[in-house]
């Protein structure tokens, strides 16, 4: 019988916790309902990637000068299609 109580009282104790956590949720939800702008939840998400250990790469974009490209580029535009 010893071991039907202690398992009794891990479930009472697990539904209390249970119970806990949905307040925080629903007081969680509460604070994302509120509007937040865009730039800053930006700066949120460089800041916790950046505690995470995220590294991003330096991207830059340069313009292709080869031949090749300026004439793909040049009949597309004489044909009307879009570039890729």
């Amino acid at each position: 019988m010893s071991q039907d109580k202690e398992l009794l009282e891990l479930v009472r104790n697990l539904q209390g916790r249970i119970n806990q956590l949905d307040r925080e949720v629903t007081g969680l939800r509460l604070v994302n309902a509120a509007d937040v702008p865009e730039d800053v939840l930006v700066a949120i998400a460089a800041g916790v990637s950046a505690y995470l250990g995220y590294q991003g790469e330096p991207r830059q974009r340069r313009f292709a000068s080869s031949p090749t490209w300026t004439k793909g580029t040049r009949v597309a535009q004489l044909n009307h299609t879009p570039v890729r």
